[in-house]
């Protein structure tokens, strides 16, 4: 059912065309944007969606925007019973998180399955900036990949990424806590796969996931610009990044793209594209 049309004899006409025109479930939470016009209604309109989708047991209000290099926002509970916690189901896996401690989007699902999609049989892939696990459990669970390694920064992330695994009963698949700059290091080894789920930060990353990267390596790059940049400038950022490797790496010479597409709305004309590419 509407949740406009449920409202009608509870809201007036200007607070009903205020209600929020989508939201957030994760789980069984559903986390809302309200305007402050709707400050005294938001318990109300609260009750009313748990009532109409059975599904939803907990309703949580957005406090800011997302900030940080964890990626993180602060909710208010609403509604419903008091937690922050939840399973989500996506592409026949289960994955546990906090909404307030950890970054998680339900809209990049279909992305998830478009590059699991592209997984063949025995490859080795990195995830960088992984988060409680969704793409290295996705790819383990849904294709024949040898090895999937996900680093993340966020300590509490990948505690329910490494617990995400336990659940989905992944043997080929590892959580790694750290800064991808020291982590790759350390892994001393070459990947066929490197997929860059990054946050909207001023350092793309491109040189960590490159130094991962062997000849024939995919790489995902993930960018976030404007309509009237896609997708150049994301070119331009691969194209340095390639060209200040081969000052010190002989390996790779050159980049050639694969694709690339709009992988999520973020703002007003402006999107997070990702190019997918291969190096040589």
């Amino acid at each position: 059912m509407d949740l406009k049309e449920s409202l009608k004899k509870k809201l007036n006409e200007k607070e009903l065309e205020s209600l929020p025109k989508s939201f957030d479930t994760i789980g069984t939470i559903a986390i809302l944007d309200f305007p402050p016009e709707l400050k005294k209604k938001e318990k109300i309109i609260a009750e009313t969606l748990m009532s109409i989708n059975k599904s939803i047991k907990t309703v949580l209000k957005k406090q800011g925007k997302i900030r940080g290099r964890l990626r993180t926002r602060k909710l208010k509970f609403v509604a419903g019973l008091k937690t922050k916690e939840t399973i989500h189901k996506e592409s026949n896996c289960l994955l546990k998180l906090d909404v307030e401690k950890c970054y998680f989007s339900p809209r990049l699902s279909n992305d998830r399955i478009d590059v699991m999609k592209q997984v063949k049989p025995g490859e080795k892939i990195l995830v960088m900036f992984s988060g409680i696990a969704p793409y290295p459990i996705v790819i383990a669970k849904n294709s024949k990949a040898k090895e999937i390694y996900g680093i993340e920064l966020n300590r509490i992330a990948s505690k329910y990424a490494q617990e995400n695994i336990k659940i989905n009963k992944l043997s080929n698949c590892f959580a790694v806590q750290g800064d991808v700059k020291k982590i790759i290091p350390k892994l001393k080894t070459k990947f066929d796969r490197v997929v860059m789920a990054r946050p909207q930060l001023k350092d793309d990353f491109l040189d960590s996931a490159l130094k991962a990267s062997k000849e024939g390596t995919i790489i995902h790059f993930y960018d976030f610009l404007r309509e009237d940049e896609m997708p150049e400038a994301a070119f331009r950022k691969i194209s340095s990044a390639v060209e200040r490797l081969k000052k010190t790496n002989k390996r790779i010479d050159s980049w050639k793209m694969i694709r690339w597409k709009k992988a999520l709305e973020i703002g007003p004309r402006k999107w997070r594209i990702r190019v997918d590419f291969f190096v040589f």
